[in-house]
């Protein structure tokens, strides 16, 4: 078997690994060093233009938890056992239109683009969110555009986990309202620069899952000749 062979093996074996996990096993912690692996897969993920519209928060107070549990249905069963539990933020309006302060930041200082550059890019932004996807005609669709990209970060810090044999499990199940004012009272929320996109469990399973069971490829895939 080559070493391409190998690496696929691998990652179709963490795919089937994976699962949304219901329960952990409250006994069992992941360690520092493969949570911070797990981030770092989070950190790198791609965004467009390189915008980076994101924060992890990583919720191991016991008491926040019990919070988030009173309006968190779809988390009942993985706040009291995850290892860690996330909430990932994604960007507000305030950062993410054309001509932020936000943007020019991330351009100059942690592209480290020169200038001209920065203006031409920028024009580029304005005219993709005003004319070619349409991302101003309310503050919701641009909200909706950066928690697109959260979920990116999402799927390749899930995949890390399975890689090293971590469970996890994305989390829809919340009132938004509920958990936004929560997290806005402990001022995790920057005075409206970040908004509650998705929660993230991990940690160890509890029993072993059913069998993953998927449509075939036939059924999901279209080619174009």
């Amino acid at each position: 078997m080559t070493s391409k062979d190998t690496i696929k093996q691998q990652v179709l074996e963490a795919l089937h690994f994976r699962h949304a996990t219901k329960e952990f096993d409250p006994t069992k912690k992941i360690s520092e060093e493969d949570f911070q692996f797990i981030l770092e897969a989070g950190r790198l993920s791609p965004s467009s233009f390189g915008l980076e519209p994101w924060k992890f928060v990583v919720i191991q107070n016991k008491e926040f938890r019990e919070k988030l549990h009173k309006v968190s249905w779809g988390a009942k069963g993985q706040l009291p056992t995850a290892s860690h539990f996330l909430i990932i933020l994604n960007r507000t309006t305030f950062d993410m239109r054309y001509g932020s302060e936000y943007i020019y930041e991330q351009l100059r200082e942690v592209k480290g683009l020169p200038e001209d550059r920065i203006e031409f890019v920028c024009d580029h932004i304005r005219e993709f969110q005003e004319k070619e996807f349409r991302l101003l005609e309310s503050e919701r669709t641009i909200i909706d555009w950066a928690s697109k990209q959260t979920y990116i970060a999402l799927a390749n810090m899930m995949m890390s986990a399975a890689a090293i044999g971590v469970d996890s499990c994305p989390i829809e199940g919340f009132d938004m309202n509920s958990v936004q004012k929560i997290l806005s009272e402990e001022g995790l929320l920057d005075d409206g620069r970040f908004a509650v996109s998705v929660m993230l469990a991990f940690g160890y399973r509890k029993q072993e899952p059913r069998p993953k069971v998927r449509r075939s490829l036939d059924d999901i895939v279209t080619w174009v000749k």
